[in-house]
């Protein structure tokens, strides 16, 4: 900081400078202090990369005299925040946009202060150079080796990097896709009568004298009921994979949508709450009357009575919905459950809905729940996560239920992919 202030007293390019690195000292503190209350090692070891560079950044346009030097930080900024914010579920990360903001400010003045006064650069800042250099070989390093060692395992296992390769090669016994329409109701408007489709994944080999467990999984927003295995047929290739070498039993997987034609285009969330009417009422009926499951019948007390051999999961607001519907809505009925990149339930609603009478003698299996360390749905699902567990007392951190974050991952289908990886060795045992 002496340093800084001599610099300030000598040219206001180096002040402009100066300011700049102090605004990213303020904020990367800010950041420190609020990503330490997460208790997560990854998150708070990414932010500490990430703001680290942003300081070294503004000190070194400060020891060259070049302002333009903070051009790169601005486009990191913008870049960051656009990739760990999103509309009403930003919490913990506009300060990126802030930072971006500082920096481009920063470079256009200086800049043009630099012109007017003639300012010339200096061969200065060697060193804060190598620093940066070796931050990000290291980070690099650490990123991709780690996502090195998890491919290369031939075994199931948690991975928190990558999903091994030996499960993104077609598998010689592959499963089928069937997409099945049925007729539902507009539950979250007015009860309207229209046709939706859900995709049902079959395992190779498929017995209709057999019983086969049942995963449910949904997408998120502004995708549809092909995201899992049409849109992104590597989730099919891994599943058919697991399934063929037997780190997972044969199950069935339907891939259901929770939109309803254009209905809440302005506001989704009621239909992460009304999907379980939808749920309950149309699809499980139609699919596991259609499909040979352990429900008996197809109806409640079938579908009660094979609530160990049931599942459901999604990401993004199809997590949330997997929240609503799924355990809060249809807890007598499933009892695994995956949630990844999403949360938004609070307390009382937990309390209203798996602490009523209703479901509150019902035990949870497994709820496995996953995030990635530049993921905007991060801070929320913790802090939902964290009240879930202390007002739940059939959930239990590392017994039946566990919460992994991701490295270097963000909102994304790579996120997921990981995410169904390890959740799928998780259930139906």
């Amino acid at each position: 900081m002496r340093e800084l202030r001599q610099t300030v007293v000598r040219h206001p390019v180096e002040a402009i400078c100066a300011a700049a690195t102090a605004g990213f000292a303020v904020i990367a503190v800010f950041d420190l202090i609020r990503y330490a209350a997460l208790g997560r090692m990854w998150p708070i070891a990414t932010i500490m990369v990430v703001e680290l560079l942003f300081v070294l950044s503004g000190v070194l346009a400060v020891r060259s005299n070049l302002p333009a030097v903070l051009v790169a930080p601005g486009v990191a900024g913008i870049v960051l925040g656009c990739t760990m914010n999103y509309a009403e579920t930003t919490m913990f990360n506009a300060e990126m946009f802030v930072q971006a903001a500082i920096a481009l400010i920063g470079a256009v003045a200086g800049t043009a202060v630099q012109i007017r006064f003639r300012r010339v650069p200096v061969k200065a800042g060697g060193g804060v150079l190598a620093a940066i250099a070796a931050i990000v070989v290291v980070s690099l390093a650490v990123w991709q080796g780690g996502a090195a060692i998890a491919r290369s395992h031939t075994t199931v296992q948690t991975e928190i990097w990558d999903v091994p390769a030996v499960f993104s090669t077609p598998a010689e016994q592959e499963g089928t896709l069937e997409r099945v329409e049925y007729e539902t109701k507009a539950y979250a408007t007015d009860e309207r009568v229209v046709t939706k489709a859900a995709y049902v994944y079959l395992p190779y080999g498929y017995d209709e004298s057999r019983q086969y467990d049942i995963l449910y999984l949904m997408h998120g927003t502004g995708d549809d009921e092909a995201y899992w295995f049409v849109t992104h047929p590597e989730n099919k290739t891994m599943v058919d994979r697991m399934i063929e070498t037997g780190a997972i039993e044969p199950m069935i997987i339907v891939t259901p949508t929770f939109y309803v034609e254009d209905d809440c285009a302005d506001g989704l969330d009621p239909l992460t709450y009304s999907f379980k009417e939808e749920l309950r009422n149309d699809l499980m009926p139609i699919i596991e009357s259609r499909y040979s499951t352990y429900a008996e019948t197809a109806d409640a007390v079938g579908f009660e009575a094979s609530r160990d051999h049931r599942a459901f999961a999604g990401l993004s607001r199809g997590a949330v919905t997997t929240y609503h519907s799924a355990i809060c809505g249809s807890l007598d009925w499933f009892s695994w459950f995956g949630t990844f990149s999403g949360s938004r339930t609070s307390a009382d609603y937990f309390r209203e809905t798996i602490q009523s009478d209703a479901f509150k003698d019902y035990p949870i299996n497994y709820l496995y729940v996953t995030s990635g360390t530049f993921d905007f749905a991060l801070p929320g699902q913790i802090e939902d996560y964290r009240t879930l567990l202390s007002i739940e007392p059939r959930l239990e951190a590392g017994v039946n239920t566990e919460f992994d974050i991701f490295p270097m991952r963000y909102h994304s289908a790579g996120n997921w992919h990981l995410a169904l990886y390890n959740f799928l060795p998780r259930i139906f045992h």
